[in-house]
This record gives structure tokens, sequence and C-alpha cells, in this order.
């Protein structure tokens, strides 16, 4: 069904596209019976896919990656859809309305995207009476960022009131500084200015009473002398874990040479980032002898997919691109599979 509903979507623009299925699935989670229509669709629970990492107990090991609901705006509506858990953002302090579109580019053929969103969104203090007042109680993550505008020797500010905005209303937290759509964002992950950033905010966690996980997102670009300068810091400032990988500035992976030239500029994701994503993951689980947790993100469409990163060493995995390709089911299908 879903195959079909798909080449129609897919002959309208992807960003318009995006909105117009989200504002169909509020509207079927608003009917009398469509939350539970939805649930009893696409959610599978097991016991034996409940995790605790980081302090926090996971219904299900598959989470929906940040940046398909920036705003919070979709929260309980997704939660219909069987994920263990969501992450909100990239936020910024202040709204800021992303690059120019279009924006956002599929690649049929090669199961792929391209965006170069920008970081996009209404600002996080739109986003925290959404948090404060949603139903669902499905675990959520905070993605924060700093506003295009913020000079990096500033960074830290934007990164500091957007974490102390949201500490209340999500439940871990995920420092983004490899996003490759924000200019110069992604030198942050060069080893002093990271060391600096993070301790910063770990100083501002560990102010408050029940301190928050704290996570780093990474580019799948960084080479092995840069990974382990970043796995040093994130030990030395004793963060919870690792989000491998964001989107990837190599073309390798994307048959139609031509359309990549039309499209230009902006961060790869879907199926060719599934190895080189595997193979970070391992190599970040091997270098920690397993002791760092990893949520892995990157060509994930397939339980088999989920099962490589987890055998790799990830103790959760996030889909975006494979739920745009998959559909609504694909929670409810890696679910089983890992069961089975």
């Amino acid at each position: 069904m879903y195959n079909l509903v798909k080449k129609i979507l897919f002959k309208y623009d992807p960003e318009e596209v995006h909105y117009k299925v989200m504002k169909w699935l509020t509207k079927a989670y608003n009917l009398g019976i469509g939350k539970k229509y939805l649930e009893s669709n696409y959610c599978y629970r097991h016991t034996s896919l409940e995790k605790e990492v980081f302090g926090i107990k996971f219904k299900n090991p598959v989470g929906l990656a940040a940046g398909f609901d920036k705003d919070a705006k979709f929260i309980d509506e997704l939660s219909c859809l069987g994920f263990g858990f969501i992450e909100i953002g990239t936020l910024t302090p202040r709204p800021q309305g992303g690059n120019d579109k279009p924006r956002l580019f599929r690649f049929p053929t090669d199961a792929a995207l391209i965006n170069r969103m920008g970081f996009n969104n209404e600002g996080v203090d739109a986003a925290v009476p959404r948090l404060k007042e949603r139903n669902s109680n499905i675990i959520v993550g905070g993605n924060i960022g700093k506003n295009k505008s913020t000079p990096n020797e500033n960074a830290i500010d934007d990164y500091a009131y957007c974490f102390r905005k949201l500490f209340d209303v999500v439940d871990y937290f995920v420092i983004n500084v490899s996003s490759p759509n924000t200019p110069n964002l992604r030198e942050l992950q060069e080893k002093e200015p990271l060391k600096l950033l993070l301790t910063q905010i770990q100083n501002i966690n560990l102010a408050y009473p029940k301190p928050k996980p704290i996570l780093l997102k990474i580019a799948p670009d960084l080479n092995e002398p840069q990974l382990d300068d970043i796995i040093e810091i994130v030990k030395d400032t004793k963060l919870s874990g690792i989000v491998a990988t964001n989107t990837t500035l190599d073309r390798e992976g994307i048959s139609d040479k031509q359309l990549i030239e039309r499209v230009g500029a902006g961060g790869l994701s879907g199926k060719p980032l599934k190895d080189r994503n595997t193979e970070i993951v391992k190599y970040i689980h091997n270098k920690t002898k397993g002791t760092l947790p990893i949520i892995a993100v990157g060509g994930i469409f397939t339980t088999e997919d989920a099962q490589e990163k987890l055998n790799a060493g990830a103790s959760l995995v996030q889909v975006y691109t494979g739920f745009v390709y998959q559909g609504p089911t694909i929670v409810k299908k890696i679910c089983k599979g890992l069961v089975n």
C-alpha cells in the first residue's frame, strides 16, 4: 500500500510532502478512534525489546532521528507509530528560516536524501510549551545547536541557552556540532573548541540535582585520529554517549552524477551512508571496549540493517531516511524482526 502512496508523494517537493503528511497524521490521530487505530497497526511491544541505556528505560531500541520533528509539534502523533524514542530539533535559541528552498532532495534509485535545511526551526522557546503539553510519555531527546548568526567563539552561549530551556522537558540531550549545513559549525568538532564546549555544558548539567544524559552527535567524515580525539574528550567530560552519525559530504554512493551536480551542497543520508556508519560505530565500540553507549543512525531500512548496527556495538538505532522510503510500518517491522 505504501509503495503506491509513495509513488504519488514522490512526484511533489519533499519538504512540502513532509508537512502535508504530518497534517494528515495529526488529523488521523485526532479522530475518535484514530489513536487506537494507529497504535494497533503500527506499534509492536515485546519485553525482549526493552533496553536500559544511560539510565533510561526504552521500550524498544528504534528511535526517530533529529530533523524530522524539529519543533516538537508531532510527538504524540509520531509516538503512535511505534518508536521507542523521538529526538527533536535541532533547536537553536532564536528562530531561523534556514537555507533557501529547495533544500531537500530525493535520490530514489539509491534510497538516499540530500538536505541543506540549515537548522530551520521556530526557536527553543516555542518548543518548550509543546513539550510540556504533550500527552505521550515516550522518551524524548533534545538536539541542540547554535544560530547561524552566532560566531563560533560565542557558540557556548547558544548551547547553554537551549540546554537550560529544555532541561525540564526532555529526557536526554544531543549536542550537534556536526551538521554540514551551518557555516563553520563542524569546526566545533576540533579538539580544543569541542572540549571547551562540552566541559561547560557538562558543568551546567552537573549543577542540577539530577543531571541529564548528554550525547555528542558526530560527522561520518571524520578520520581515525579525529575520532580518537573525540572519544578522549567524551570520556574526559564524562558524556553519556555518542550519536553516530550525522549526514555526509561524500557522494560516492549516488549513481546519478548529473543530479548531484544540479542539487549541489548538502548532507547525504540513507543507504549510501550505511557501511561507513557501521565502520564508525564498530571503531568507537572497539576503542572504548563497549563502555560508551552509541546511538547508530545512517542507512537503516530493515531489521538486518538495525541488527548490523547492534552487532557493531550500538545500544540504540535511529531512522530518518529509511522512514521516508519504507513508510510508517518500518519500526514495527524492525522490532518484530529483532524479536524473531
